[in-house]
């Protein structure tokens, strides 16, 4: 089964770009994606730009609008994602467990329905 990894932090609550922090976690990516994509659990994943370069679209009364910025007035903002294919719930929380950013933020597991 599907699972996507949604990757959720605090702005300024992992380590600060640059800093040796920041290497050490982007290794730690690095070394999780290396090591699902060995495992032949990897489907996809991706960091997102910024939260300031969010569009938000709702269409109400069949008129359009947007507003700038993430839906959710939220302390926490999705950074990224993962898509692996786990047997179980429980591989994918170990997974999840394993990504960097669970030490200072949060990952939401969530099965991907199959249409």
């Amino acid at each position: 089964m599907q699972y996507m990894f949604l990757i959720y932090n605090a702005e300024g609550s992992g380590p600060e770009m640059g800093s040796p922090a920041f290497q050490e976690m982007m290794v730690g990516y690095q070394s999780f994606t290396e090591g699902v994509k060995a495992a032949g659990k990897f489907d996809s994943g991706a960091p997102l730009q910024g939260i300031e370069t969010a569009t938000t679209v709702r269409v109400r009364d069949g008129s359009t609008q947007t507003v700038d910025g993430p839906f959710a007035e939220t302390k926490e903002v999705l950074g990224g994602y993962y898509i692996l294919d786990c047997k179980d719930l429980d591989e994918a929380i170990a997974h999840a467990a394993q990504i960097p950013t669970s030490k200072f933020g949060s990952i939401e597991i969530r099965p991907v329905m199959q249409m």
